[in-house]
């Protein structure tokens, strides 16, 4: 079986607060993009994963495939399987492709071997893979609030939008931008704010990190004020970066002037929302 973990965006990221656990209560809308890595997984004589694509850091036992299958495999009584990822989402970029592969690695062992787990039982088992796990399993626009558990539908309709990602190849060492980071609850409704079109959000959808890496990495302010002034209606930072995205109306020509971006260092994707 194969299946396609796609990346995502944050719209706002706030951290509310810190928790006795040394864990950070977030409050953020994620929406999944049509940026894919693929994930194959078939029965075999013994356990075995590999990757192809971009090369993923360490020796494979602590990627969230693996970790998915060790995690089910604990309570279920499934057999051995060979995993192969092809590694297209670029990693540490904010735009949680590592855990779309874990949380699509769930969801396809549960489908494979029918064991019969429920969406609220797939959710539980990805929030202990890592905190943007959960929101995955049903890979639609959400409210996310909690450490990344507590999921809320939210009506967005942005098919008359396209979103173009630029990662400029910059590594934001994650810790680092949470120790610039004092919570505090965001001075406005995220989804009230929400329910205005893209236009109204500049400066009123914020994301936390931004003040702190931005002082660290001057370029990816100097991205996200290029892509306003291309015409987005909407532009910011994603996760804790360096992935920086604007929201464009499809009418909006603006293919030929994202050449301003041209770098080998820079990967450009102009994505169609993924709903699926």
């Amino acid at each position: 079986m194969i299946a396609f973990p796609n990346a995502k965006i944050n719209i706002g990221l706030n951290i509310t607060s810190k928790r006795t656990d040394g864990y950070h209560n977030l409050s953020s809308c994620f929406l999944p993009l049509g940026w894919k890595d693929a994930l194959e997984i078939v029965p075999a004589d013994e356990f075995v994963f590999t990757s192809s694509g971009l090369d993923i850091p360490g020796d494979g036992s602590t990627n969230l495939c693996v970790r998915a299958y060790e995690l089910l495999k604990e309570k279920h009584d499934i057999p051995p399987v060979k995993m192969h990822l092809h590694k297209v989402v670029p990693m540490g970029a904010g735009l949680g492709g590592g855990s779309a592969d874990g949380a699509f690695a769930l969801k396809l062992l549960n489908e494979q071997f029918e064991i019969g787990l429920t969406k609220v039982e797939l959710e539980a088992y990805a929030i202990t893979l890592g905190a943007d796990c959960p929101f995955f399993i049903d890979n639609q626009p959400k409210l996310v609030t909690g450490v990344g558990e507590i999921l809320e539908d939210i009506g967005l309709d942005l098919s008359d939008y396209l979103v173009v990602v630029v990662f400029p190849g910059i590594h934001v060492n994650t810790r680092v931008a949470f120790d610039g980071i004092t919570p505090k609850e965001p001075g406005y409704d995220i989804k009230s704010a929400l329910q205005q079109p893209p236009k109204d959000w500049q400066g009123a959808v914020v994301n936390d990190f931004e003040k702190t890496v931005f002082a660290a990495h001057p370029e990816l302010q100097s991205i996200k004020l290029k892509l306003l002034e291309l015409g987005a209606d909407y532009a910011s930072m994603t996760g804790t970066g360096s992935a920086v995205y604007g929201i464009f109306d499809r009418s909006t020509d603006f293919e030929t002037a994202l050449h301003d971006f041209d770098s080998p260092k820079v990967q450009i994707k102009s994505l169609e929302l993924n709903l699926s």
